[in-house]
């Protein structure tokens, strides 16, 4: 991290191999870059997006997304590539910005000590007769529970 709690920037460009390995898994499949242009761009978008953030928000970043990932997919170019992972690491880093300021919540290192306590007894005992509990309890010990045929709500 650096001093201003950004976390430092890698100054050296990635290698060819690197941005093939990287594409795999921090890119999204073309047809996905093409579809989030097409619904941000739609009227149902812009309606979201009004509702949202009280303005219409820019959607060319999706549009030069896929024309990279095209160009990189069907080409090889590898400029798109790294032009691709670092939208796509730009993405994440604005999605994350929220997460990281919070100063409301206390952030774990580790689970509670009691993370896998017993549940209480009164919630024990309001689920016991529940549809997962019974089917639990037939899977567990390979018989079938005879159901009671007023004790399920069924809508007609």
């Amino acid at each position: 991290m650096a001093n201003d709690g950004q976390p430092q920037q890698n100054t050296i460009p990635p290698s060819d191999q690197e941005v093939r390995d990287n594409l795999l898994w921090a890119s999204r499949p073309c047809f996905l870059y093409r579809q989030e242009f097409k619904d941000c761009k739609s009227i149902k978008g812009r309606f979201h997006q009004y509702f949202i953030f009280g303005e219409n928000i820019d959607c060319s970043q999706w549009g030069k997304d896929y024309d990279n990932c095209k160009k990189y997919e069907d080409k090889g170019d590898v400029a798109a590539g790294r032009e691709l992972l670092a939208s796509e690491a730009e993405r994440r880093r604005k999605r994350m910005e929220a997460h990281n300021a919070n100063d409301v919540w206390k952030k774990r290192t580790h689970p509670p000590s009691d993370w896998n306590a017993p549940l209480p007894e009164w919630f024990v005992k309001g689920t016991e007769n529940s549809y997962l509990a019974v089917k639990s309890k037939e899977l567990k010990e390979g018989i079938t529970i005879p159901v009671k045929e007023d004790s399920f709500c069924t809508i007609m």
